[in-house]
């Protein structure tokens, strides 16, 4: 007799929430109707969102989690997601996790690499009043895995500092820029002190993952109300991001090559 069958629970990967977004921000951003509309459906559907942080914690202990839980989370730091998404989030009473790149925000560590408008701090300590757990996105949101190992504590080491200084709580749970990683940044994104993260891959997240490379699904400016359906509910998801997951796997064999040609130029020297 098989066991009870593994629970698939969609993690909801957003970007910028804006009518108006800019070139470098606009494939990755919906519109403040677009997610209105969305988050009325997961309310009339019958989902619970939970936090990163709540998911990772019950599959852990093998605790329970709610009737057709899921996870509304935001990248970056784009200011809408405090003008535009957090009166939504909050009618229908749904926590959220936004994972900051603490250089890219409005403030004293900024870096100026922000590609659209940005969330500041005070902000961001408003999300965190909200139940909208606060996560790390790196820095300077740069490709981990082609970083040096000081360089990659450093990125690492610092978002969670200064989440930690702002919001008076170390952040638990952290997102991959650009949604990848390797077993070289997997590690280290433990070490730094980080319980889970959250990678890209566009399935649904399961346990058997692993904390540290839960699978999301990307909304997008394209992403209609009856595809959105079709992803939360995990039907035709491998269709919908063939091409995403051809390109994703070409570019993770140049990573690797640029990997091997640069340990081999340290071998050298």
């Amino acid at each position: 007799m098989s066991g009870p069958r593994e629970p698939r629970v969609p993690i909801l990967m957003y970007h910028a929430v804006s009518e108006a977004p800019n070139d470098a921000t606009r494939a990755l951003s919906v519109t403040p109707e677009a997610f209105s509309a969305q988050m009325a459906l997961l309310s009339g559907s019958g989902f619970t969102p939970i936090g990163t942080a709540d998911l990772a914690r019950s599959w852990r202990s093998s605790g329970p989690l709610p009737e057709r839980p899921v996870l509304v989370t935001f990248d970056d730091g784009y200011e809408g997601v405090h003008r535009h998404a957090l009166p939504v989030l909050a009618k229908h009473g749904f926590a959220a996790t936004l994972f900051v790149s603490t250089g890219w925000l409005r403030g004293a560590y900024d870096t100026g690499g922000g590609l659209d408008e940005m969330l500041d701090w005070d902000q961001v300590r408003e999300l965190a009043g909200a139940d909208v757990e606060i996560g790390g996105h790196s820095h300077t949101h740069p490709q981990l895995d082609q970083l040096t190992d000081a360089s990659l504590r450093f990125e690492l080491l610092r978002c969670r500092e200064i989440i930690a200084g702002e919001l008076g709580v170390r952040p638990a749970s952290f997102a991959y820029p650009y949604g990848y990683s390797s077993r070289r940044v997997r590690e280290a994104v433990r070490e730094a002190g980080f319980a889970q993260s959250l990678a890209v891959g566009n399935g649904l997240a399961r346990r058997r993952q692993g904390p540290y490379a839960l699978r999301r699904v990307t909304v997008r400016r394209s992403t209609g109300i009856e595809e959105f359906e079709r992803l939360v509910e995990g039907r035709a998801i491998a269709r919908t991001f063939a091409r995403d997951r051809a390109l994703t796997k070409g570019y993770s064999m140049v990573r690797r090559a640029r990997q091997v040609r640069r340990k081999a130029i340290r071998s050298r020297v």
